[in-house]
């Protein structure tokens, strides 16, 4: 039953525009596209109700442009699901200070246990926080990350530049203070999700695979690793390539086959490393397609270019993960496949807007293309 609109439940009107009526109105479009079928109907209403505002809402670009050139003069995108007006105000997982961090306290209180120790600083000194968000300064020895907050204090674990840039896993180690930060998120038991973000070549997939393979082989947290990712097409459908699932899959998993190479380049037989490899982490190859409705239980998954996922879909993925389940989440925002989002609508862009307020997990942008200067070039001009 349509609600009805009276003066104390004021809203909307639908309205049904009669195609006869449209063919009548001067300067509309061809009718054989459905686009151009609803343009012409808000063509049709705009100057039928000279005195009102008329807007077309579509997520359509193309469909918006074209609107703006048959003469509608209100055309919007769809906003309501975005979380951010612009991705340069995506969080970054950090905190940048300029000049030295120490210079700008007035007042610490700091305790060590073991090799740790926590400071203690007014609230007032970093307004806007997060828990697990880290900072830095300008200079070359502070590092550290916001374990806690209240009202007038929070707490931050001083890791230092030099003990970030050290962490090292599966043979990889950091090359920058970003993937310091990277690499000390993914090895840490007490985050549950993880979500990598920065341009092609910056590390994000090999640095997931190694510290995956760390923790399942050689800490025994995990039972195994479960890899997947998204492209518009593994979205819609998988049935076009021969054989199982696994290889269905291969084809769209050739950046986690990649990485595997590159982590044992130097082994005598990297091939019989590979195989060896993949038995006893007990790395598995999954589609998308087939996630609704599992509970995974004391597993690392891994989630590749998931730029391309709407929203419903990365929180399909996310409530699969059971107790002992660790999600590794990463993308480019650049390198969007699907006709239907942008940056500010990712999936991508929505869980590390969603999730910063939660303390079981960390986002890190990744700083600088360290694959090549090729790949440095190409990021940067094209």
């Amino acid at each position: 039953k349509l609600p009805q609109n009276d003066d104390q439940h004021p809203s909307g009107c639908l309205a049904i525009i009669n195609d006869y009526a449209l063919e009548k109105t001067a300067h509309t479009l061809s009718f054989n596209e459905n686009d151009n079928r609803i343009i012409n109907a808000a063509l049709h209403i705009q100057e039928k109700t000279p005195n009102k505002k008329i807007v077309l809402v579509t997520k359509d670009i193309n469909m918006r442009l074209k609107a703006k050139g048959a003469g509608l003069a209100h055309v919007e995108d769809y906003r309501t699901d975005q979380l951010i007006d612009d991705i340069q105000f995506l969080t970054k997982g950090y905190h940048q200070f300029e000049g030295d961090f120490w210079q700008q306290i007035k007042s610490v209180d700091s305790e060590t246990e073991g090799r740790n120790t926590t400071h203690y600083i007014a609230k007032e000194t970093i307004p806007l926080t997060y828990i697990n968000e880290y900072l830095l300064d300008d200079g070359d020895t502070f590092a550290g990350k916001v374990t806690g907050w209240d009202d007038d204090k929070v707490s931050i674990l001083d890791l230092g530049r030099d003990r970030l840039l050290a962490k090292s896993a599966w043979g990889i180690n950091a090359k920058n203070i970003y993937q310091g930060m990277a690499m000390d998120a993914l090895l840490d038991p007490t985050i549950d999700l993880v979500i990598l973000t920065g341009p092609a070549g910056s590390g994000k997939t090999l640095l997931a695979l190694a510290t995956a393979l760390e923790q399942v082989i050689e800490r025994g947290l995990y039972d195994k690793i479960i890899v997947t990712r998204s492209t518009p097409e593994i979205a819609e459908s998988i049935g076009f390539l021969p054989g199982t699932e696994e290889e269905k899959m291969a084809p769209w998993l050739a950046a986690i086959t990649d990485s595997l190479e590159v982590l044992h380049q130097q082994d005598e037989s990297m091939h019989g490393s590979l195989n060896y490899i993949m038995d006893k982490a007990n790395i598995q190859f999954k589609s998308v397609n087939f996630m609704r409705g599992r509970s995974i239980q004391n597993a690392l998954v891994l989630l590749d270019e998931c730029q391309n996922l709407t929203a419903a879909q990365l929180k399909t993925i996310i409530t699969r993960c059971g107790e002992g389940t660790k999600l590794v989440c990463s993308g480019n925002l650049a390198q969007i496949d699907s006709n239907y989002l942008t940056a500010v609508t990712s999936g991508l862009t929505y869980i590390v807007e969603r999730f910063k307020n939660f303390p079981g997990s960390a986002t890190v942008n990744l700083n600088g293309v360290v694959r090549s200067r090729l790949a440095s070039f190409a990021e940067e001009n094209l």
